[in-house]
């Protein structure tokens, strides 16, 4: 069961606009990150991705995998993605990062963008996501984080209209947190965005 002091009733008024502002202000942010996300895709991996919001990642990555399962925990964000999509090969569900329906050791790649910072409780997420990981999988986990540049005008807005950020970690702290948890560290690179810098985290299990 997701929480109620999550972020759920703020996804689900702004799932709408979400790709028209978030999007368009992260444009090459996104493209920068997909960039280096690819060379690390296959054609015969089994991706997850968790908290996909409208698709920025999905529908760049896709394309170079065998199977890719978009999934977020709203179904107002699963809904506007769906409206995006022309890509037979994604499919989709609501899913709760922290109690998932999958199998053991279902997934090649686990993605989960810009959320645990935004999750009351992402030990319990982590534990799920190695959970449905094959052995020697790969975690993908951009984050955002509060090292670089921060627009604390933008954050304190977002803050007023109901955004929570449970987790203000510097990219230092996010690697040292995702280790603690079991994950050993292959790549960690910093991209700076219009709102706050993002950390792009790969991890094996």
């Amino acid at each position: 069961m997701i929480k109620e002091d999550s972020n759920i009733q703020f996804w689900k008024r702004v799932a709408k606009l979400y790709t028209p502002i978030i999007e368009k202000k992260n444009k090459q942010a996104y493209e920068k990150l997909c960039s280096m996300i690819k060379p690390l895709l296959s054609k015969n991996m089994q991706v997850l991705e968790l908290a996909c919001g409208t698709g920025q990642l999905t529908f760049s990555l896709c394309d170079n995998v065998g199977y890719w399962e978009a999934t977020d925990f709203s179904e107002k964000m699963i809904e506007e993605t769906k409206k995006r999509n022309k890509k037979e090969i994604v499919k989709f569900s609501v899913q709760d990062a922290t109690n998932l329906t999958y199998t053991n050791e279902q997934f090649d790649v686990v993605v989960i963008a810009n959320a645990l910072h935004i999750m009351p409780d992402p030990d319990k997420a982590l534990s799920e996501i190695k959970r449905v990981m094959k052995k020697e999988g790969l975690l993908i986990a951009p984050t955002y984080v509060y090292d670089g540049n921060v627009n604390k005008i933008m954050i304190f807005l977002m803050e007023r209209i109901g955004f929570k950020t449970f987790h203000k970690w510097k990219s230092s702290e996010l690697k040292a947190y995702v280790e603690s948890k079991g994950f050993s560290t292959i790549k960690l690179s910093l991209i700076q965005g219009k709102i706050l810098p993002e950390c792009l985290l790969v991890g094996k299990k």
